[in-house]
C-alpha cells in the first residue's frame, strides 16, 4: 500500500521545472514593467555560476550515474539549465534590449528559468545522491 502512494507523489525534477517557469514568467513580468532592470554585473555572476557548475558537473558526473539510473535524467535537466543560464546570459551581455522591451524580457524570464532550475536542479541532484533508498 505505500509503493502505490510513493508512485502518486510527483518527482523532485518535475517540481523544480513547475517552480522554475513560474519565476521565469514572474520575472519577465517584472522586467517587462521595468519593476527589476538585469545590471550587466547581475549577468556577469550568473555566468561564473553556471560556469562553476558545469565544471562541477563535469567533474562528478561519472561517479553519480555509475550508482543510480534516476540520476541520469536529473543530471540531464542539470545540464540544461546550465547551458541554458550560459547561452541567455551571453545574450543578454552582448545586446542591450530597451527596459520595457518585450524580447528583453521573454530572454530575461529565460535567464532567470533556466538560473531557478540549476538551483532546484542541484538540490534534486543532492537528494538523489545522498538518498539511501
Amino acid at each position: 500500500m505505500t509503493n502505490l502512494y510513493n508512485d502518486c507523489r510527483p518527482s523532485c525534477t518535475s517540481i523544480a521545472f513547475v517552480a522554475s517557469i513560474i519565476f521565469g514568467i514572474i520575472a519577465a513580468f517584472l522586467t517587462f514593467f521595468a519593476i527589476v532592470t538585469i545590471t550587466p554585473a547581475f549577468l556577469w555572476v550568473l555566468l561564473g555560476i553556471a560556469v562553476g557548475f558545469l565544471g562541477i558537473t563535469l567533474l562528478t558526473s561519472a561517479n553519480c550515474c555509475n550508482q543510480r539510473n534516476n540520476c541520469r535524467q536529473i543530471l540531464s535537466l542539470f545540464l540544461t539549465g546550465i547551458i541554458g543560464t550560459i547561452v541567455t546570459a551571453v545574450i543578454l551581455l552582448g545586446i542591450t534590449f530597451a527596459a520595457t522591451s518585450v524580447i528583453g524580457a521573454i530572454i530575461t524570464g529565460l535567464l532567470i528559468f533556466f538560473f531557478f532550475l540549476v538551483l532546484t536542479v542541484a538540490a534534486c541532484l543532492i537528494k538523489c545522491r545522498y538518498n539511501n533508498n
